[in-house]
C-alpha cells in the first residue's frame, strides 16, 4: 500500500492511548517497531493527581493540548481545595474562552508560584518518546507525522458544532473525497494541530478520525468492499466516526461520542446513514457532533476498526491492516506521508 524511501515516525494521539509506528524502509511493516502507550492527556492527568496527593498547587505550562482525563484531574484538584495556575496557552487546553477557565477556578499567569508543581502540557511527547527509543538503540526519525483530534477554535459556541462545520466545509470543497478531510498544513483555525506543528515544524499533522479509516483501507479486504460500497467505522476510545464510502467518495458520515453508544444505537445510526435519512440534529441532540449526508449508499458491508470495535460492532468485519488494528491510524499517517510528502519521480 505504501513504500516510503525514508524512515517515518507516525504518532496517533487518542483519548486513551498514543499509538506509535517507526517505519524503516526495507523492513516489513509486521516487524516494524510499534508502541501503544498512555495518551498525553492520561499522563498529564496522573501528574496532576500526584500533586493532589502531595497537597501541592499545580502550574500548567506548555502548549494547548487535548482535554479529557487532564481536565477531570484539574477539576478534582480544585475540588480538593488546591490551587491550579496555567499559562495562557496551557489554559486553552481547558477551554478556548479564558473567562471560562477562570470561572473554573484556574488562575492564568505567566510564571508559577514557588511551591507549585509544574506540569507540562503537550500532545507531542518528543523527549519521552526519543528516550524510550534510544534505550533500544533506535534512531529517532527525521520525518514525523502526528494525528490529534481538533475541534477548532470556538470560544463562544459549541465546539461540537464548529468541528463538524469545518469537516463539512472541507468535504464540500473537495468533492466529498476521503482525502479532503486531510489538509497539509492544517487550517489556522485548528489550534490543537497548530500547537503540535509549532513543536514539530516539519511534521505532517492531521485528524485522528479520518487517518484511522484511511489506515483501515490498507486492509485488502476493506479495499475490495469499498469498490462497491462500504460502511466504515472507527470506534475510538473517545469518539466514533462513521462513513459510507464508495472508492474514496464519501456518501455520508456522522461523528458521536463512543461512551454514548451501544450496539443497537450504533446500528440504528448506520442504517439511517445508508438510507440517507440521518440528520445532524438527531446526532447532536443525542450528545454527538453531527451528521452530513450527500446521498444514500445501500450496502450490507460494514467494517470497523478501533479499540471499541468488539463492544460496538462484534459482527462487523474487523479491519486489521498489516495484522494490527491498534496501528490503523499510524498506517493512515504513513499512507498520507507517501501521498503528500514523498517526491514523485
Amino acid at each position: 500500500m505504501f513504500d516510503l524511501t525514508t524512515p517515518l515516525l507516525a504518532i496517533d494521539v487518542g483519548r486513551g492511548t498514543q499509538d506509535i509506528l517507526v517505519y524503516e524502509p526495507g523492513r516489513s511493516i509486521e516487524n516494524s517497531i510499534k508502541l501503544v502507550l498512555p495518551s498525553p492527556t492520561v499522563v498529564t492527568a496522573e501528574r496532576i493527581r500526584q500533586a493532589t496527593r502531595a497537597e501541592k498547587p499545580v502550574f500548567l505550562d506548555g502548549y494547548l493540548m487535548g482535554g479529557g482525563a487532564n481536565t477531570g484531574a484539574v477539576r478534582a484538584h480544585l475540588a480538593a481545595g488546591f490551587p491550579v495556575y496555567a499559562t495562557p496557552e496551557a489554559a486553552a487546553t481547558l477551554h478556548d474562552d479564558p473567562e471560562r477557565v477562570r470561572a473554573l477556578g484556574v488562575e492564568i499567569r505567566a510564571n508559577p508560584p514557588k511551591d507549585a508543581v509544574r506540569v507540562r502540557t503537550t500532545d507531542y511527547m518528543e523527549p519521552e518518546i526519543r528516550q524510550a527509543l534510544s534505550l533500544f538503540g533506535v534512531d529517532y526519525p527525521e520525518n514525523v507525522a502526528i494525528a490529534v483530534q481538533d475541534h477548532g477554535y470556538s470560544p463562544h459556541r459549541s465546539n461540537r458544532i464548529h468541528r463538524f462545520e469545518l469537516m463539512r466545509e472541507r468535504l464540500d470543497a473537495g468533492g466529498w473525497d476521503l482525502l479532503a478531510l486531510v489538509t497539509d498544513p492544517p487550517l489556522a483555525d485548528m489550534t490543537r494541530m497548530q500547537a503540535v506543528r509549532r513543536q514539530a515544524p516539519g511534521a505532517l499533522v492531521t485528524d485522528t478520525g479520518p487517518v484511522a479509516l484511511i489506515g483501515a483501507l490498507c486492509d485488502p479486504e476493506v479495499r475490495r468492499m469499498a469498490k462497491t460500497g462500504v460502511t466504515l467505522v472507527n470506534a475510538g476510545n473517545g469518539h466514533t466516526l462513521c462513513f459510507t464510502l464508495k472508492g474514496r467518495e464519501i456518501h455520508g458520515l456522522f461523528e458521536h461520542h463512543t461512551g454514548a453508544l451501544d450496539p443497537a444505537k450504533l446500528q440504528h445510526y448506520i442504517q439511517q446513514l445508508a438510507d440517507g435519512t440521518l440528520t445532524s440534529e438527531e446526532v447532536f441532540d443525542d450528545g454527538g457532533h453531527g451528521a452530513a449526508v450527500r446521498k444514500p449508499l445501500a450496502t450490507d458491508a460494514v467494517v470497523v476498526t478501533g479499540p471499541n470495535r468488539l463492544r460496538l460492532l462484534p459482527e462487523a468485519y474487523q479491519a486489521a491492516p498489516f495484522g494490527d488494528m491498534m496501528l490503523s491510524g499510524c498506517f493512515g499517517l504513513a499512507y498520507l506521508w507517501k501521498k503528500f510528502r514523498e517526491p514523485t519521480l
